[in-house]
């Protein structure tokens, strides 16, 4: 059985070295004001964001659209000012105090029905998506057909390296957008890109580059995932 998805762009910023963050696993502020203008545009073109516990955790808040133009620009398209904002957390650990929670965008919750327990009956997520861990991992196929079900089309992911590795496990990322930074962390411990798989070199993943960019001291690299397909067969 064929299922329709959303199309899946990860967009993120790393050291040159591969670190999403340093040892101490703390908000990644190393991008510079194009990196966030750069986040922001991609941002604007998505209907929803992903967001993993952690990372959330790390920042405290998620990305909004500022710029007049991106929001003039989705109001022409009859979208609404900010995409959705889902939260992937499976034991719904999260701090109601958070920025996250005063932004004027719209909350989902992707959780199991343990983790939504405390979030029922409350205000701060719109909508609570339950799904059942199969071996510990989300049932990717058939969250992301809901989603694509309720209106999302195009959904970016914005980390963390776990949620990245079992979406890209899955072969269900489409695109990846790389700003290469100038720092070098070097740390084992510091969190990478990808985390939770490991491939040898015949089964990694492959991908094809669509384009670069370069402003300064930054290198934006767009990659589409090669032999990948915005249907999923079950």
């Amino acid at each position: 059985m064929t299922l329709q998805r959303p199309h899946l762009t990860a967009i993120l910023a790393t050291s040159l070295d591969g670190k999403i963050a340093d040892r101490r696993g703390t908000a990644a502020r190393f991008g510079s004001v194009n990196d966030k203008a750069h986040l922001e545009q991609q941002v604007a073109q998505v209907d929803a964001v992903l967001i993993g516990a952690g990372t959330l955790r790390a920042y405290g808040s998620s990305v909004r659209i500022t710029s007049q133009a991106l929001l003039t620009e989705r109001q022409q398209f009859g979208k609404p000012a900010q995409p959705i904002h889902i939260v992937c957390s499976a034991s719904g650990n999260l701090e109601p105090d958070w920025l996250f929670f005063r932004q004027p965008i719209s909350r989902w919750l992707l959780t199991t029905r343990e983790g939504g327990d405390r979030w029922q009956g409350t205000p701060f997520f719109e909508q609570l998506l339950a799904s059942e861990l199969e071996q510990g991992q989300f049932q990717w196929p058939l969250i992301l057909h809901q989603l694509w079900s309720q209106g999302i089309e195009r959904l970016a992911v914005l980390g963390g390296g776990t949620l990245v590795g079992s979406l890209l496990s899955a072969h269900l990322l489409d695109e990846i957008w790389l700003t290469l930074c100038p720092f070098v962390f070097g740390s084992q411990t510091a969190p990478t890109l990808v985390e939770g798989v490991s491939y040898l070199e015949a089964t990694a993943p492959r991908f094809r580059l669509l384009e670069v960019r370069a402003n300064w001291d930054e290198v934006f690299l767009h990659y589409q995932i090669a032999q990948t397909n915005s249907n999923l067969d079950l």
